[in-house]
């Protein structure tokens, strides 16, 4: 299918197609006339995608575990996996959120917010 058709079964823009072409997420044939020429698996490809960064997989990680995806003999279990990663990630990012939060708030409402702890008062340069 042409770049218009998969465009609209998709819901993606045209822009949006090339764009993943070009980060390795999609590919494509090119006829003699030089139009791309996508296969049907594209479609159900590209809602995978779009599901994955919902999810907050980012295109580099989408392009980079997308093939061996394809080739794994238990899709269902790589997908578990790449997924338990993710919560260990997002469990790491929330525990440093949750310091910088305990940091700001115990700075919050002090005579200068920006020194650092039990340092002497400094009047700001300028």
């Amino acid at each position: 299918m042409r770049i218009g058709e998969l465009a609209t079964r998709a819901g993606l823009s045209r822009d949006a197609l090339r764009f993943y072409e070009q980060v390795g997420i999609l590919t494509s044939e090119r006829r003699p006339n030089g139009y791309r020429d996508y296969p049907p698996e594209a479609v159900p490809w590209l809602a995978y995608v779009r599901t994955a960064q919902s999810l907050g997989f980012t295109l580099a990680e989408i392009a980079e575990h997308g093939a061996e995806l394809a080739q794994a003999p238990d899709q269902a279990a790589a997908l578990s996996a790449l997924f338990a990663d993710k919560i260990r990630i997002v469990d790491t990012r929330m525990a440093e959120l949750a310091a910088l939060r305990a940091e700001l708030a115990a700075r919050a409402g002090t005579d200068c917010p920006l020194r650092e702890r039990n340092a002497p008062s400094v009047r700001p340069y300028g």
